[in-house]
């Protein structure tokens, strides 16, 4: 063989990235959201080269939501965006809230509640990451007390949501009164659903999961 000819690898098999979430109330088993979720290739694909070359940015931090995802009309009938999964700088239509996710953050205040966990079978082709987040009853601080919302426009009414990287300039989600202001973190995920109003009266909990596997013996989740 010529030393100048270019040896083809061996291995053909590729990643593939997948998502699921459940919304829930942990306290009365209620199940309002069941459903696939799309991928931020391009982002998600530069955040795992930034994890395997140890560079500390980029990973999974934050969850975020929004209400700008779907309208409804007079009648009921509810219209669903496309999902953002293009360009770098994508971000949810309307975003309104976000907690910290990364349990080992310091601006993670409840890490028994909000927190990523990694699982994998030995012998699998897959491994699971999994997060967990809860809206707990007094979060967000200018909810409504009850979740009878008429007009499906309340701020904290959300209808979509994604999961947000670690920004590399120290900026993160913030909400004062009722100005957000997004991060710079790259939108790893997005989703978009029926609206779903949070409130006082209940517990919402976020459980998320991404899956990371090979393109041969694929694994469903959900």
């Amino acid at each position: 063989m010529s030393k100048d000819t270019v040896r083809q690898p061996d291995d053909l098999s590729g990643i593939y990235v997948a998502g699921h979430i459940k919304i829930h109330d942990p306290k009365t088993g209620e199940v309002f959201v069941n459903k696939r979720n799309a991928i931020h290739y391009e982002n998600i694909s530069s955040a795992i080269a930034y994890m395997l070359a140890n560079k500390g940015q980029n990973y999974i931090y934050a969850m975020r939501f929004g209400n700008g995802g779907t309208s409804v009309d007079p009648t009921g009938v509810i219209t669903y965006l496309p999902t953002n999964t293009t360009g770098q700088s994508s971000n949810l239509y309307n975003a309104t809230y976000s907690k910290v996710v990364d349990d080992t953050a310091a601006a993670n205040l409840n890490p028994s509640q909000n927190y990523i966990q990694v699982r994998h079978i030995p012998g699998q082709v897959y491994t699971d990451i999994l997060v967990t987040c809860l809206l707990d009853y007094g979060e967000p601080a200018s909810q409504s007390a009850f979740d009878n919302s008429q007009t499906l426009t309340d701020m904290f009414t959300f209808d979509e949501l994604g999961l947000v990287g670690r920004s590399t300039d120290g900026t993160t989600d913030t909400l004062v009164g009722s100005t957000f202001t997004s991060s710079t973190g790259p939108l790893l995920t997005h989703v978009v659903f029926h609206p779903v109003q949070k409130s006082l009266n209940r517990l919402i909990q976020i459980d998320y999961t991404v899956r990371i596997q090979t393109l041969t013996n694929l694994s469903a989740i959900g």
